[in-house]
């Protein structure tokens, strides 16, 4: 039954959300960052945003990204995103396989959280983001 399936901690796979200069113009991109030495794939991103604007319920639009491959200490660009989204909570479910087995973990970056006080260097990508891992 339940206690039999085996669901194992996922470790060294992080998101971050990153402003940076594409083609002249700042944009913010979401990422998963790889920090594995093995590569993940069947990468599956399911995201969505949701919460309060001016007291009124808002969400997102579900969205679903498919990365065929991440490499060992690599990353890869899961969307470009709307600071307007900033003002609800962001999630993403990740789920990929590693080996034979398959890991996923869900990332909320909530409302707010978003912002340059809590912006950090993000390993592997070396630039200044806001990172979850």
């Amino acid at each position: 039954m339940k206690k039999d399936i085996l669901f194992p901690k996922v470790e060294g796979v992080s998101m971050a959300i990153v402003n940076e200069e594409v083609e002249g113009e700042m944009q913010w991109n979401v990422y998963v960052i790889n920090e594995k030495p093995e590569e993940i794939y069947g990468v599956l991103v399911v995201c969505r945003g949701y919460g309060l604007i001016e007291n009124e319920p808002r969400k997102t639009s579900q969205m679903r990204y498919f990365l065929d491959r991440i490499p060992a200490n690599a990353f890869a660009k899961v969307e470009a995103i709307q600071p307007e989204l900033f003002q609800l909570s962001n999630e993403y479910w990740l789920s990929f396989y590693e080996g034979a087995l398959m890991f996923d973990k869900k990332f909320i970056f909530l409302a707010g959280s978003v912002h340059i006080d809590n912006f950090s260097s993000i390993p592997i990508i070396d630039k200044l983001g806001v990172l979850h891992s």
